[in-house]
């Protein structure tokens, strides 16, 4: 790392050794963490769990082994020229060969996108973990729907009338407007929430599975304004989670090698409880250093109101 760049929004500049390491350290983290996923996708197998990550939040591999080193930071030109990103969107090239992220440009067409995730973010760290909702939210999703019929390829692990027996003898309280879309009409009058997309800032807190799973997407939605370990910090969290989000379902997800988190009993919403505990003390430090990236370019007129 060099001293910074005389130039306006540069803290430092990278020498080509230091990012060259860097973006190499990224790449094979992210073909880490996407190997099992991309060795199914050659032999076009599908998997129930995981697949979640690339089709409900959709990226590809090849996406998050883009390593960007955030709003602030300059890459230095190596032997043969300008860094790649040179010719990546929103960037720019200073006369001295040096690349940056162009802020400006940036923010005129993502703006909107960076003003909405700062507000969310910082009134959903804000609040205190909700801890009772037991991850009803699946169950909630396949209440008195017909045979056969569900979201997943998986078999319901206490059968439709135990599934539905569940539901009917807890409170339903799902706070994400993403989980509540997918209930069942049956299911709907049941949450004592009724979460919008217009209360959406007013209605998320850190104890949600899915509001923390959900930092992997807004990471991805600031794109190179985030830098790559931040990206795949998230993205790993949220591959964790989803994990225990479906052990928490009605689905048996034994052939995938998982057991149960039978919340229907005592000691699996104990269980539940604790992890989502662990998850909430996981994603507010994810939380504030993605409303780092964004604060870091907070002053450009282009973001002012």
């Amino acid at each position: 790392m060099t001293s910074p760049a005389a130039t306006p929004g540069v803290a430092a500049v990278l020498d080509p050794a230091t990012w060259q390491a860097r973006a190499a350290a990224h790449a094979a983290r992210a073909d880490a963490l996407t190997a099992g996923h991309r060795e199914r996708r050659s032999r076009h197998e599908r998997h129930a769990i995981e697949d979640f990550l690339y089709e409900y939040y959709p990226t590809k591999p090849a996406q998050l082994r883009r390593w960007h080193p955030g709003a602030g930071t300059a890459l230095a030109p190596g032997a043969d020229g300008p860094a790649p990103h040179a010719g990546w969107r929103w960037y720019r090239t200073a006369p001295d060969g040096a690349v940056t992220l162009d802020v400006d440009s940036y923010l005129a067409a993502r703006g909107d996108t960076v003003r909405f995730v700062r507000t969310l973010l910082t009134a959903t760290a804000a609040r205190p973990a909700f801890t009772g909702c037991f991850g009803l939210h699946e169950w909630a999703m396949v209440y008195r729907e017909p045979d056969g019929e569900h979201r997943h390829p998986l078999p319901l692990r206490l059968g439709a009338a135990g599934t539905d027996a569940v539901v009917e003898q807890h409170r339903i309280r799902c706070s994400h407007v993403d989980a509540f879309r997918f209930f069942t009409p049956e299911a709907v009058a049941r949450n004592s929430l009724q979460p919008t997309r217009q209360t959406q800032v007013a209605d998320e807190q850190p104890g949600c599975l899915h509001a923390t799973m959900d930092l992997y997407k807004w990471a991805l939605k600031l794109g190179p304004l985030v830098p790559g370990a931040l990206l795949l910090d998230c993205f790993e969290l949220a591959g964790r989670i989803r994990r225990t989000d479906m052990q928490a379902s009605p689905y048996d997800v034994t052939s995938y090698g998982l057991e149960p988190i039978a919340i229907e009993t005592p000691t699996g919403k104990a269980e539940y409880v604790r992890l989502q505990r662990e998850y909430a003390a996981r994603s507010n430090p994810l939380r504030a250093r993605l409303l780092a990236s964004c604060d870091d370019i907070a002053t450009s007129p282009v973001l002012s109101p």
